[in-house]
């Protein structure tokens, strides 16, 4: 019971004023001057008789207990139930790092009327890192250009490789910078599935013959492609297995193996002889006339068991290198255009790109501190003029 214009009454004056009110009616009062008295009008007078008379203070005491209990639970309840909503929001997306924090934190401050403090609770994010504004050094514009020029230009490189190169060129950043523009610009470079690897049986894989100098293993093989016109295009590639240089890209609309032999007459003459070649059982490699001049030449052949290409290992993966970042690049409008892109990407592989299993340095920069390994050939010129054999 409260008077008018003054202040509001505890439960336990209402009761005591009740009590007096019944006194006041046993002395004889009317209702009337009762409420007159306690300043109230007949009609409160008459709710809070119906609500608490008969009531004692202590009584009275603990129904306002309850209902502040009862209050306050349902007030937790309604929390509780407001932070299950917020989680399933989270639920919604991986909140990995603190940036994508802070922009679940504004959404649920958006999206349900809370405060920060809460939504952070709820989050389990520091209130100063929601706070924190990233400062962005005067030398991210130019970092973050060349970055895109480089991933523009080598688009299957991934932010390792692009980090080795902005290295290179003279900037002074670590990966894991790198790696956060990588991300804030939202570059990726898909990942393939890799298909399951066998040792293989045969003692010519790599497993089982490793390459152990410069010069003592090369790969060979084919691939093939298409021009714009449909013509196709026939790719033959040698392979260095230790310092993993290209050292051939012959491009041409067929190669037979007459043409293969003049590759590696040349490349013979240039570096010297290898100590074995490997390849598959492709015709153009097991030709007779091929396996006799190899012979004279005392250059050893590890042909790989049939159907199985892991055996050629590194022969592969350099072709899955070749095709994923040159062939399904570029398309090729003559075979001559193919020829010249070709010994451009060459050159490019050989002297710039970082080759992650060299610990990011180019084919080039490896082989120059490899020791000269490759046999002498004084005669070579002689074989080549005497004992090369003409094909058909």
């Amino acid at each position: 019971m409260a008077r008018k214009g003054g202040k509001r009454h505890s439960l336990e004056q209402i009761v005591r004023k009740l009590r007096d009110a019944e006194a006041m009616q046993n002395a004889g009062k009317t209702i009337g001057e009762v409420c007159q008295v306690l300043g109230v009008s007949e009609q409160t007078f008459h709710r809070r008789r119906h609500q608490y008379g008969g009531m004692k203070a202590d009584e009275a005491r603990r129904l306002k207990e309850l209902e502040q209990e009862n209050a306050k639970l349902k007030r937790l309840l309604a929390e509780a139930e407001l932070d299950k909503a917020m989680l399933k929001e989270l639920a919604k997306g991986k909140l990995l790092s603190p940036s994508r924090r802070r922009a679940a934190v504004d959404r649920l401050e958006k999206s349900f009327g809370v405060s920060e403090r809460r939504a952070c609770e709820v989050a389990e994010q520091p209130r100063s890192t929601q706070r924190y504004q990233p400062r962005v050094s005067s030398d991210e514009g130019p970092l973050v250009s060349r970055m895109l020029e480089l991933v523009r230009k080598h688009p299957r490189y991934g932010y390792r490789r692009i980090w080795f190169l902005l290295r290179r060129e003279g900037f002074r950043v670590n990966r894991k910078r790198i790696y956060r523009l990588w991300r804030s610009q939202g570059l990726k470079v898909p990942k393939k599935q890799r298909k399951k690897r066998r040792l293989g049986s045969s003692a010519n894989s790599v497993t089982r013959h490793r390459a152990e100098y410069k010069n003592h293993v090369w790969s060979w093989d084919f691939i093939h492609d298409r021009t714009a016109s449909g013509v196709p295009v026939k790719i033959l590639s040698i392979v260095d297995e230790y310092t993993r240089e290209c050292l051939s890209l012959r491009v041409g609309r067929h190669c037979r193996a007459e043409d293969v032999l003049d590759v590696l007459a040349g490349l013979f003459a240039e570096r010297g002889l290898p100590g074995h070649i490997r390849s598959d059982n492709g015709p153009e490699f097991i030709a007779e006339a091929m396996r006799q001049w190899l012979h004279r030449m005392e250059v050893g052949t590890h042909y790989i068991a049939p159907g199985a290409p892991w055996e050629n290992a590194y022969g592969e993966s350099f072709h899955s290198r070749l095709r994923d970042e040159f062939l399904n690049v570029e398309e090729f409008a003559s075979i001559g255009e193919a020829q010249g892109l070709a010994a451009q990407w060459k050159e490019d592989y050989n002297e710039r790109r970082p080759h992650s299993s060299l610990g990011y340095r180019t084919p080039a920069e490896f082989a120059r501190t490899c020791a000269a390994s490759a046999r002498a050939t004084p005669s070579l010129q002689q074989h080549t003029s005497d004992q090369v054999p003409i094909l058909s």
